[in-house]
């Protein structure tokens, strides 16, 4: 399927960019209405265009000239409104070329439209303070500081967006949450890395086991779980955060790792019948246990797959190489916590959109790590 234009508009431009241009409207406006405020311009959070995968086809809903405007905690009350206003009555009507007004669409959604005569313009320069975005957002102010549980149960997609996108203005110390959120501490890298490799241990047998039987799907099925693991080790690997499923596939071949790992990945996906998937599955996670030894996070392991018992099919023991992470975790919290089954984050015990987006839940998931 093509990437279609979305008919009516200027050609596509990043949203980033399309944001950077907003900013340099915005400010001016505000330095002029405002003189003394205190904010940030950021383009962070939700949205492809945050975490640079959008294109022409995103144009159709939720995308166009937008920003986040930060004030400090203690901003007088009735400051967000008059800035919406001062916005809604002096910002232009396009920005290189794109409407900045913003009509309702099915479901919930805001769609750019034409600004219609003697109409308020309904912009989406949205007014946040600090602490009540990330409240909101994750569930915790970090700027409060993070325990083991604060990590582990927030998905990795909202910490992707918050790193991401771009910061255009910083008066009150945004970057500097970013820089703290920027990468998981030492320990947790390693539990969720051991977590990983603990999955692949369990699976990797049932693999061959099913394909052995003739179960096609379901060795099927197993090959996709296990290439979603390995995959999932490589961005542990290169300290970057992965995507929710819709990019995770996008941000993985942007990867290092992709270039040697990917072909790989395919070549699993693609087997059919046990003796081509074994030897998929062992080139796989072969290279995944080089790179592993390469990264130096624990001692290294040997690199080759054995026979698993008398079965005619070959395994990487990925318990090994989640032990030898566990033995090089530090601190006295993470220790007891991997002392226990390796559960991993919240993004290892739960793929389900409602669950990691529902922060009302973020206290009963606490309680797994506590």
């Amino acid at each position: 399927m093509s990437d279609a234009q979305e008919p009516g508009l200027p050609q596509f431009v990043p949203g980033l960019e399309l944001a950077r241009e907003l900013a340099t409207v915005v400010m001016p406006i505000l330095d002029a209405r405002f003189p003394a405020l205190v904010y940030s311009a950021a383009l962070i959070g939700r949205g492809s265009e945050v975490l640079g995968f959008d294109t022409a086809m995103s144009m159709d809903h939720d995308w166009g000239p937008r920003l986040l405007l930060f004030l400090p905690d203690d901003a007088s009350a009735g400051l967000p409104a008059a800035i919406d206003r001062e916005l809604s009555a002096r910002l232009p009507a396009t920005i290189l070329g794109f409407p900045t007004h913003f009509g309702p669409a099915a479901g919930g959604n805001r769609v750019m439209t034409p600004l219609p005569t003697s109409t308020t313009l309904a912009h989406r320069v949205s007014v946040e303070r600090v602490g009540s975005w990330f409240e909101g957002y994750l569930g915790f102010d970090p700027r409060g500081g993070m325990d083991a549980a604060d990590w582990l149960t927030t998905p990795q997609q909202k910490l992707r967006s918050i790193v991401a996108g771009a910061v255009f203005h910083d008066g009150t110390g945004l970057q500097s949450i970013r820089e703290r959120l920027a990468w998981y501490p030492a320990d947790i890298q390693r539990y969720l890395l051991a977590s990983s490799w603990s999955r692949i241990g369990e699976d990797e047998h049932l693999l061959g086991r099913a394909g052995v039987v003739g179960d096609e799907i379901g060795a099927g099925l197993l090959a996709a779980r296990l290439a979603h693991e390995t995959m999932r080790v490589c961005f542990l690997l290169e300290r970057k955060y992965a995507p929710y499923a819709k990019w995770f596939g996008t941000a993985f071949a942007r990867l290092d790792s992709s270039a040697g790992v990917g072909s790989l990945v395919d070549g699993l996906l693609d087997a059919r019948g046990p003796g081509p998937r074994d030897v998929a599955l062992v080139a796989l996670l072969e290279r995944l246990a080089e790179m592993a030894n390469a990264s130096r996070l624990a001692e290294k392991q040997n690199p080759h797959a054995r026979q698993f018992f008398g079965r005619p099919f070959r395994v990487i023991d990925g318990a090994r190489f989640a032990r030898a992470l566990v033995d090089r975790i530090e601190g006295d919290e993470m220790r007891r916590l991997a002392s226990r089954r390796l559960i991993g984050g919240i993004d290892h015990v739960t793929d389900s959109t409602d669950l990691l987006e529902d922060i009302s839940r973020r206290q009963a998931l606490r309680a797994l790590y506590t």
